[in-house]
């Protein structure tokens, strides 16, 4: 804050508090219960333990499928390669060729591979499903999607196969048409046994359609036949915290850990647990510990650097952001929290380059009210810096999704007034005294200080 009249800083602390809303704490930080539909589905197209079968017609055929035993894939591409060439149009040939390519990730190749399979023999079961898979792993789920259906409608000697499409297209559906997706598991449920992943699933998809109930009795059926299954305790963890009992969940995750210190999955959500709670203390060690067996992981650096800040560690905090922002540098809600320290840093300019840069994308916040958060930040870095233009600017920002506040009344009223509007000051300062009430002392004694001195230059 400047004095208008001085041009030096004045007491910063209530303003900023006043501007500096708690951000909306994401409580997975590592995308832990679910995660990507990605990374769901299936790593491999078939399992590699159990490559594709044919019948040998000649000796390389034979030499091939050996190769395919030994799941030395070099050897078998060599030898299939040449042998597809000469038979373009033998589907199971063209299939053990395209797994070949899918086990060496060479996945351009096996796809063209795989649909030259199919178009050999359209009711082949075995690439539809590969080729689904492939398509999934690639994020292509439209795609993918349409091919393990058809998938679903042939033929094949091997009803795991046949399940393992129908839990694909779960997978795929189960964000956005949580009831198909439990039609689609029941499917392969029908034809294959249970696993753990169906009733992690089920209790996923009837979480996903608003069945707590049933959510939560899937999580707890899992977890008694599996007691060391970390993926029910997340689920149920998470469900636990949305029922706004976090005491639960607390014990849940300090039972588990009791059992595996070190999890990974665990801890992340229990500092997460802890950091929402306002434990900022017990969560830090717990952050710290991930941190350093997972140095490179961008989610749980930027929860230590958030607990780093709430516990006033600022320095820690800074140093934090900055390697995040090397690796991201346009996202807005980073560049929004590196700038909230370099403000209590009392690094003004660097916290508003910072803050231009979010501001500068706004369509990139996740949601307007943060974007108006940033704007409001960005408002007071700038009057800090004396820079009223700019802070003029960010109010508007703001003001377009938050009602006026005593804190933008006081922002306005010094930028008119170190832009000589005189008018807008005098009206912008007698607001900000309206709906002070002695929140803001330091600035209230500075308005009245100001009105004194413009009605002097009328």
């Amino acid at each position: 804050m400047h004095d208008a009249a001085s041009n030096k800083p004045t007491h910063l602390s209530a303003l900023w508090r006043s501007l500096s809303l708690l951000p909306a704490y994401i409580f997975f930080a590592l995308l832990l219960i679910s995660g990507s539909i990605v990374a769901q589905l299936p790593a491999g197209a078939i399992d590699t333990t159990a490559p594709p079968k044919t019948a040998p017609q000649n000796p390389l055929r034979a030499q091939a499928n050996e190769a395919l035993d030994k799941q030395d894939y070099p050897t078998a591409l060599k030898i299939l390669t040449p042998l597809a060439e000469k038979s373009p149009n033998d589907a199971h040939l063209l299939y053990d060729l395209a797994f070949t390519q899918d086990a060496l990730d060479q996945t351009t190749a096996a796809e063209a591979t795989y649909r030259r399979a199919i178009a050999a023999d359209p009711t082949y079961f075995d690439p539809h499903l590969a080729l689904g898979l492939l398509l999934a792993r690639g994020g292509r789920l439209t795609d993918a999607h349409n091919v393990l259906l058809t998938a679903t409608t042939l033929t094949t000697d091997n009803p795991a196969l046949k399940g393992r499409a129908y839990r694909a297209l779960a997978r795929i559906d189960q964000n956005s048409n949580p009831a198909t997706a439990s039609d689609e598991l029941l499917s392969a449920i029908k034809i294959t046994p249970e696993t753990s992943e169906d009733i992690l699933l089920s209790g996923e998809l009837a979480e996903a359609s608003g069945d707590e109930t049933a959510a939560e009795l899937a999580y707890r059926r899992l977890l008694a036949v599996d007691p060391q299954n970390h993926d029910a305790t997340a689920a149920l963890t998470h469900l636990l915290l949305h029922q706004q009992q976090p005491d639960k969940a607390e014990s849940l995750l300090t039972a588990a850990l009791a059992k595996d210190p070190d999890n990974p999955i665990l801890n992340a959500q229990l500092a997460s647990l802890y950091e929402q709670q306002g434990k900022t203390a017990q969560a830090i060690p717990l952050a710290t510990k991930l941190h350093t067996a997972h140095p490179e992981d961008p989610s749980i650096t930027r929860l230590l650097a958030r607990l780093y800040s709430r516990n006033q560690q600022y320095d820690q905090a800074a140093t934090l952001y900055s390697g995040l922002l090397n690796k991201s540098t346009q996202d807005p809600a980073l560049l929004d929290d590196s700038a909230d320290v370099q403000i209590h840093l009392k690094n003004y300019a660097e916290a508003e380059s910072l803050l231009k840069r979010a501001i500068a994308q706004p369509d990139a916040f996740p949601t307007k009210d943060d974007l108006a958060q940033a704007a409001s930040h960005l408002a007071f870095a700038a009057s800090v810096n004396n820079d009223p233009t700019t802070t003029l600017q960010a109010l508007d920002i703001r003001g377009k999704v938050l009602p006026q506040s005593p804190s933008s009344l006081f922002l306005a009223a010094t930028a008119h007034d170190k832009l000589h509007h005189t008018k807008q000051a005098t009206d912008l300062y007698k607001q900000f005294l309206s709906v002070a009430n002695g929140q803001f002392p330091d600035e209230e004694w500075e308005a009245r200080h100001r009105l004194i001195t413009l009605d002097h230059t009328k």
